[in-house]
């Protein structure tokens, strides 16, 4: 299964957790970020973001050297600015203003709590792509890993499944259109950077995405703790979509229906389920090595 080296090209406008924007050029910025926006064609409703801020040292750092991120502004506090002119250097990103910001102006901006380390983006969402698009990337090669979550709805989970994605050369993260999140900072800084480089496709129609990937030779595996074999005995092979259902419900009927195969993770009886973050970068794991 190779690793995706280069940088994603897409992902899903958000509106979820975007905070507040303290500047006077924040009309004209919200205007901007819905510039160039792409429409896939399984892209679902296309919910717009018209206030995205990206917080936290990595999350920011990363947008910077992805050139699909458009960036309006970025706010620092004194100690990381330094660190912050270094990347805009770096990445050849001469015309993005970095104003200077206390911690407490910055905390201001976000949700409660939100740990950003003095840093903080004001940026345009990533254009969308759409399930066909994959499909049409990966249809000519032997081996690929998807996830695919159904009705997984908490951007902390999500975000910590982008990672693992990344670490473990998933090509993508699918989602239905409804019943999950939307890109957004809380998302992003739980992915620690990994928004970046994997795609986060929000599909219109979750079955028919599905379909989409088995037409182009995608086997997919259910995650169910109920199934009689583990991911490791089901020996899959070449490109595979691991399907995971939310953590109160699993997977719903129509979903369970479209896959191949139901498999499980080997657990004792000590404790029910795993987190489906952990279960996800588990089941990663096993198909990477």
């Amino acid at each position: 299964m190779p690793r995706r080296s280069k940088n994603r090209s897409f992902s899903r406008p958000a509106n979820a957790d975007a905070g507040d924007i303290s500047s006077p050029d924040a009309e004209k910025d919200e205007n901007n970020s819905r510039r160039g926006r792409g429409r896939g064609r399984d892209s679902g409703s296309g919910r717009d973001a018209s206030r995205l801020i990206l917080f936290g040292r990595h999350p920011v750092i990363m947008a910077i050297h992805n050139p699909q991120r458009t960036i309006h502004r970025i706010w620092a506090t004194e100690n990381a600015r330094e660190e912050i002119n270094y990347a805009l250097q770096e990445a050849g990103r001469t015309d993005v203003l970095v104003d200077n910001a206390g911690r407490i102006d910055i905390d201001q901006m976000l949700p409660p709590g939100a740990v950003h380390q003095g840093i903080a983006m004001h940026c345009a969402p990533l254009p969308q792509p759409a399930v066909e698009d994959l499909v049409a990337e990966y249809r000519d090669q032997e081996s690929a890993t998807v996830l695919i979550l159904d009705q997984v709805t908490d951007p902390h989970n999500v975000g910590a499944i982008l990672r693992s994605a990344a670490a473990f050369g998933a090509c993508a993260v699918i989602v239905p259109d409804r019943h999950a999140p939307l890109e957004s900072g809380v998302l992003a800084k739980s992915a620690s950077g990994a928004l970046e480089v994997v795609p986060y496709i929000h599909a219109g129609n979750l079955a028919r995405a599905l379909e989409a990937l088995k037409g182009a030779n995608f086997w997919l595996a259910g995650m169910d703790g109920s199934a009689d074999k583990t991911l490791a005995e089901a020996k899959l092979k070449g490109k595979i979509g691991i399907v995971m259902g939310s953590e109160g419900d699993g997977l719903r009927r129509l979903t369970r229906d479209n896959c191949d195969f139901l498999v499980k993770l080997p657990m004792t009886d000590r404790i029910e389920s795993l987190n489906v973050s952990n279960a996800a970068a588990v089941a990663l794991y096993e198909l990477f090595r």
